[in-house]
């Protein structure tokens, strides 16, 4: 069972014009625009047997319209997660809506909804997410959208990690896009439910996303392509050529995420 924890697919209303804004601010060529259905195509062309689908609400006013969506999309071959909008004043209500339909988990994004990670006026929301228990995956370290301020470095994300021990937090981008040198001196060992994942690093060094599974042990790295912006073949060939045993590989291309998911493969 390979999972790729980390693709995103926009309503087919939207998806052009969202996958084309993101190719012109990052100059990187999609491997599909945007639709669910050129997403599973892609799949199972990569090998993937079941992929986590991620959104972001950019205001107050899409939370219900995305989750209710990604409500809709959750299948055996799909595990879509809710977005949520920080500072919206129903926030920690929507995080709660996002469990009751089913969802597997919440997806923020520092940079696209101009929050800093360890803002203290955040405390209250992330102190009902610990409480809700559902696994939250940050956009982590830069980001096209905010080349100049990047809201989740990993010195920021210590910061609120410490404040918030029992929340579920996955760092994307292996704990920091482009940042990965701070990442393996700050993040990589810290304790409790702290994952990374795989999704965009292509251009981590191999020497270097090595030494950052080892630290923080293969057992809390989930597999993920960032799809539409990287391959998901690409980032499995990749892990192919690191140095991990056989059983790290497993733990990271699927195990962990099925465990985190509380999923039966059966």
């Amino acid at each position: 069972m390979i999972i790729d924890f980390h693709v995103h697919a926009f309503h087919a209303k939207v998806a052009e014009k969202a996958v084309s804004i993101i190719e012109r601010e990052s100059g990187v060529k999609p491997q599909t625009r945007g639709l669910v259905s050129q997403l599973v195509y892609r799949m199972d062309e990569w090998g993937i047997d079941r992929a986590c689908l991620m959104s972001v609400a950019t205001k107050p006013s899409q939370q219900r319209i995305i989750n209710d969506w990604a409500a809709s999309l959750g299948s055996e071959r799909l595990l879509p997660f809710g977005a949520v909008y920080p500072a919206a004043p129903d926030a920690a209500e929507e995080a709660f809506r996002v469990k009751e339909l089913g969802l597997y988990g919440i997806k923020l994004h520092p940079d696209d909804q101009k929050f800093m990670i360890d803002e203290p006026s955040l405390d209250g929301f992330y102190s009902a997410l610990e409480e809700l228990g559902l696994p939250v995956l940050f956009h982590a370290g830069w980001d096209c959208s905010s080349p100049e301020l990047i809201h989740c470095t990993p010195e920021r994300a210590v910061k609120m990690l410490k404040r918030h021990p029992k929340m579920r937090v996955i760092l994307a981008h292996l704990g920091g896009n482009d940042l990965w040198e701070s990442v393996l001196d700050k993040l990589a060992g810290l304790d409790g439910e702290l994952y990374f994942d795989t999704s965009y690093t292509g251009k981590c060094s191999d020497r270097l996303m090595t030494q950052i599974i080892k630290k923080h042990g293969a057992e809390r790295i989930l597999f993920g392509s960032d799809c539409p912006w990287e391959s998901a073949a690409k980032m499995a060939e990749k892990l192919l050529r690191l140095k991990l045993t056989d059983r790290e590989r497993e733990l990271i291309m699927g195990l962990n995420a099925e465990r985190l998911l509380g999923l039966n493969t059966d």
